[in-house]
C-alpha cells in the first residue's frame, strides 16, 4: 500500500500511530494507521483483506505515494483468530502460577498486563513501565483505541493519584516529538506575528438580554430544531453581520491586491484529542441560528473523532475562538493566515457595571479582535467589534441587520 495524496500541495506525511501490528490479519476498508499531514490527521485504510506486514514505523515521515506496508491477500481471515485462542489458553497458566502466596502480592503492586488491551504498541509499553491498567484510560483513537498521547494526559492529569501531597517530584524528563500537524501551526503562528501587523481591540458585553432570550426560548429551539441554542450562534449571526457592514474585515491580503469577499465563511476553533482545530462553517451570512448551531455540532463531532476532512477546515474568511469555555477571562488571539482578523471570545462573569445611572451586577463577557492593521484600520476594527457588542445586547437588531426594528420600518 502506497500513501494517497490527502490534499493538493502536500508531499509528506508522518505516520502517527499504526493501529494494527505486524502480522494481523485486516479487513478491506479497516483503519489500520493515523497518519499527520501539515494541516489535519487522517486515517489510512486497508485495500484489501489480508495478512500485514509493515515496512514503516510510528513516527516515520514519508512520502505521497511512498509504500509503507504490505497485505498477503491469499491469507485468510483465520490468521488472526488463532492466535487470540492460543493467547486466551496461555492466560489461566501464568495466572496459575503466583497464586500460592496471596500475602505477598499485598504488599506487592501487582504488575500491570495490557497484553490484550485495545491500544497502539507503544502505548501498551509506556502502560506497563508505568504499572497502569488499560481500563483506567480513555482512548481517543478510532473504536476507543488507546494512543499514546491518551497515556500521558492520564499520567499527567493525576486522575489516579493516591496522594495529594504531589505529583513525584522524580526529576526525571522525557522528550517526544513534535507532530507534523503541531509543528506547522507553530510555523504558522510564529509567521503570522513576524509578517503582519497585529493588534488587538477590546470591548465588554453585557450577556443578560441573550441570557435571557436563551433561558426563555432554548427548549422550544430543541424541541423544534433538534439542536441546542448556545451562545456562539448567536456571536456568528453578528460577525457576519459586522462583516457586511465592515467587508475590509472579511478581506485578506494577496501581494499588492486586498481581496474583499461577498460571502462570510467562519472558521470555529474547537478543542480536539489532536489539539485546536479550525473547521469552517460556510455560507453564514445564510444561515438562520439553527442552521448555524447544526453545523457546528457536525463539525466538532467529526474533528473531536479525527474524521475532519481537509476542506473542511480550508478557505475560511474570519474566525472565531472561544477561550471562555476553558476559564480565560482576556486573551490576544493570533489571527488565522490568509485572514486579516479573528475574534476571541471569553468567559462571562458577574461584573458590577453602569446601567441607567446606578451600579448592577450583570454577567458581563470580554471579547478581543486582533487585526492586521495592513488592510484594517483602527476606526474599522473598533466599529466591527462595537456592532458585534450593540447586536449581542439587543438581539433584534441581529433580525433587523444591525439595525433597531424602527429604523428599517422608516427604511433609515
Amino acid at each position: 500500500m502506497k500513501i494517497p495524496s490527502p490534499g493538493e500541495s502536500i508531499t509528506e506525511v508522518e505516520i502517527a500511530q499504526w493501529l494494527v501490528e505486524n502480522g494481523d490479519y485486516v479487513e478491506r476498508d479497516q483503519a489500520i494507521a493515523e497518519i499527520d499531514s501539515d494541516k489535519a490527521t487522517l486515517e489510512l485504510n486497508a485495500e484489501e483483506s489480508g495478512v500485514i506486514e509493515l515496512i514503516a514505523e510510528d513516527g516515520d515521515t514519508v512520502e505521497v505515494g511512498q509504500i509503507v506496508c504490505k497485505i498477503d491477500t491469499s491469507a485468510k481471515g483465520e490468521a488472526k483468530a488463532a492466535p487470540a485462542e492460543a493467547k486466551k489458553e496461555e492466560a489461566p497458566k501464568q495466572e496459575a502460577a503466583p497464586q500460592p502466596a496471596p500475602a505477598a502480592k499485598k504488599e506487592e503492586a501487582p504488575k500491570a498486563d495490557n497484553s490484550s488491551a485495545k491500544a497502539s504498541p507503544l502505548a501498551k509499553e509506556i502502560m506497563n513501565q508505568n504499572n497502569i491498567v488499560a481500563d483506567k484510560v480513555q482512548g481517543s483513537g478510532a473504536g476507543g483505541r488507546i494512543t499514546k498521547n491518551d497515556v500521558i494526559e492520564y499520567m499527567t492529569s493525576g486522575v489516579d493519584a493516591e496522594s495529594t501531597l504531589g505529583w513525584g517530584g522524580s526529576r526525571d524528563t522525557k522528550r517526544e516529538k513534535m507532530s507534523m500537524l503541531r509543528r506547522k501551526v507553530a510555523e504558522r503562528l510564529v509567521s503570522v506575528k513576524n509578517e503582519t501587523a497585529m493588534l488587538t481591540t477590546f470591548n465588554e458585553v453585557d450577556m443578560k438580554p441573550v441570557m435571557d432570550l436563551r433561558a426563555k426560548y432554548k427548549d422550544k429551539f430543541k424541541e423544534t430544531h433538534g439542536v441546542g441554542l448556545g451562545f456562539m450562534s448567536f456571536f456568528t449571526k453578528a460577525v457576519t453581520e459586522a462583516l457586511r457592514l465592515f467587508p475590509a474585515v472579511n478581506g485578506m491580503i494577496d501581494g499588492n491586491e486586498i481581496v474583499y469577499h461577498d460571502y462570510a465563511d467562519i472558521g470555529i476553533a474547537v478543542s480536539s484529542p489532536k489539539g485546536l482545530m479550525v473547521p469552517v462553517v460556510r455560507n453564514a451570512e445564510q444561515m438562520s441560528l439553527a442552521e448555524i448551531e447544526a453545523e457546528i455540532k457536525r463539525l466538532a463531532i467529526k474533528a473531536r473523532d479525527g474524521k475532519i476532512t481537509i476542506d473542511e477546515m480550508t478557505g475560511g474568511t474570519f474566525t472565531i475562538t472561544n477561550g471562555g469555555v476553558f476559564g480565560s477571562m482576556m486573551s490576544t488571539p493570533i489571527i488565522n493566515p490568509p485572514q486579516s482578523a479573528i475574534l476571541g471570545m471569553h468567559n462571562i462573569v458577574d461584573r458590577p457595571i453602569a446601567v441607567d445611572g446606578k451600579v448592577e451586577i450583570r454577567p458581563v463577557m470580554y471579547l478581543a479582535l486582533s487585526y492586521d492593521h495592513r488592510i484594517i484600520d483602527g476606526k474599522e476594527s473598533v466599529g466591527f467589534l462595537y456592532k458585534i457588542k450593540e447586536m449581542i445586547e439587543d438581539p433584534n437588531k441581529l433580525i433587523f441587520g444591525g439595525k433597531e426594528p424602527g429604523e428599517v420600518l422608516l427604511n433609515l
